[in-house]
């Protein structure tokens, strides 16, 4: 029986792609730089994702990853001699403000909070992400928030997941609740290499927000498939 839920931030809880879409734009316009156009997202999205994926695997670092990502988007994108850690600098401080609820995120939360133990568990600094749920109105509905920066490693990690596993025992026998086995935990992400990966190497019960209905799960044993958040009602 499912006790907890783990839910992943961006992406899932919180449009990260409607934001960088938003700050490129925003950002190009600020810096005088060459007039963006919507194919360049996608070629942000193919830099950062293969940055994210470094990160995942432990090769590189989020600090690192932030002195050298725009300056690699922008040699991809070509035409732009820019410094790229100053837009970086003001992009994590858009990134900061922003709060664009991924469609049928607040209904999800409002359903499951009344069900299970709701918990965060992202890749990225602690204080953004707490602050983005906050502005969004959702972090009331967490118990625990399990953010890489605060733990220490990033999903897909085992100890990610087993520092928070060890967090949300802790708090149930203060309270003198049973403890929580990992297969009576379900994470939701849409991130295959992080989320379900990171699920499935733990311990965990999956749930795959496949919102690009791409349906390819890379031979993942997934337990559930979605592909609109309120498909949730259909397993929970």
């Amino acid at each position: 029986m499912i006790k907890a839920i783990f839910i992943d931030i961006d992406n899932t809880l919180l449009d990260f792609d409607a934001y960088v879409k938003e700050s490129l734009r925003s950002g190009f316009e600020k810096f005088g730089l060459r007039k963006y156009e919507d194919w360049m997202h996608d070629t942000f999205e193919t830099v950062n994702g293969g940055l994210w994926l470094q990160i995942e695997d432990g090769s590189l670092t989020f600090g690192e990853l932030q002195k050298i990502r725009f300056n690699k988007v922008f040699e991809a994108i070509g035409n732009i001699d820019f410094d790229g850690t100053i837009f970086e600098k003001y992009f994590r401080e858009c990134l900061n403000e922003s709060a664009i609820p991924v469609e049928g995120a607040m209904d999800m939360l409002e359903y499951l909070s009344g069900k299970y133990i709701l918990c965060t568990a992202s890749n990225g600094p602690y204080n953004q992400q707490v602050h983005r749920l906050e502005l969004a109105g959702m972090l009331d509905y967490f118990r625990h928030n399990f953010i890489s920066e605060k733990i220490g490693v990033s999903k897909p990690a085992k100890e990610f997941f087993d520092t928070a596993l060890v967090e949300l025992n802790a708090k149930q026998q203060a309270r003198g609740d049973a403890e929580i086995l990992p297969s009576e935990i379900m994470i939701i992400g849409d991130s295959l290499t992080s989320d379900m990966a990171g699920g499935i190497g733990s311990g965990l019960k999956t749930c795959w927000f496949d919102r690009a209905g791409k349906g390819d799960t890379k031979g993942r044993a997934i337990d559930f498939t979605i592909n609109k958040l309120n498909q949730i009602k259909e397993y929970l």
